[in-house]
């Protein structure tokens, strides 16, 4: 399948190399790609450039957000939750229409420090937001709900037995997202059913952000027990 990720920060990164390794063609879309070539400093995580990055990866190749978008069937919306409808713009209603767009970013305020609030919350949620905004993609949230290296290795984590969620109006999408899922390791997968249901998995951050703190470590996440 041909994938476009936006977003080039860590979370991009590790779902790019995840879907590059089972043998999609990635196509990550950032702002200005020479600049972001350009750049020979790590990140905030200590991770590399993201020269260095892509230097020998096969499958995955650094493009416009409007590149990644117009290049993957399906498209995955990678960034920071106050850049997302700015980022999508870029990309264009026009590449993103008819395409299942699988949200994975969180709303997250930090204007006022840590931990963060929400931007949006309890009457609407970005994934809504971004529905309204493009009502031709066919958006999925799923996979807001734990750090970068559990969505794509859930084993990392109780062997694999925690819950992922996703919601989105489109049935079919939804369906296709699950594969997706399952292709990750996720095996206890549960679809709340419309994207109004965003607003309930966005809304897990705040009690997430502070067990990260507690625990000093982003490995874990909830289970839900039947």
């Amino acid at each position: 399948m041909k994938i476009g990720v936006l977003g080039t920060g860590s979370v991009g990164q590790t779902i790019a190399a995840r879907l590059a390794g089972f043998g999609h063609t990635v196509v990550m879309g950032t702002r200005d790609p020479a600049a972001t070539l350009a750049r020979t400093e790590k990140d905030r995580f200590g991770n590399p450039p993201l020269v260095e990055w892509l230097a020998g990866r096969e499958g995955v190749t650094l493009g416009t957000f409007e590149q990644a978008a117009a290049h993957g069937d399906l498209v995955v919306n990678a960034t920071s939750g106050d850049v997302s409808l700015e980022v999508l713009r870029a990309a264009g209603e026009a590449n993103l229409a008819g395409k299942v767009l699988v949200d994975i970013a969180n709303p997250l305020d930090f204007s006022r420090g840590f931990p963060p609030s929400l931007s949006v919350c309890n009457t609407d949620s970005l994934a809504e937001q971004i529905q309204r905004a493009f009502p031709a993609a066919r958006v999925v949230k799923t996979l807001n709900t734990v750090n970068a290296s559990i969505m794509v290795e859930p084993g990392q984590v109780a062997g694999g037995e925690h819950t992922m969620f996703l919601c989105g109006n489109d049935a079919s999408a939804r369906a296709t997202v699950r594969a997706l899922l399952e292709s990750f390791g996720w095996r206890d997968i549960v679809d709340l059913g419309d994207i109004t249901n965003a607003r309930a998995t966005e809304m897990l951050l705040p009690i997430w952000v502070r067990l990260y703190a507690l625990q000093k470590s982003p490995a874990f996440n909830f289970k839900l027990v039947r």
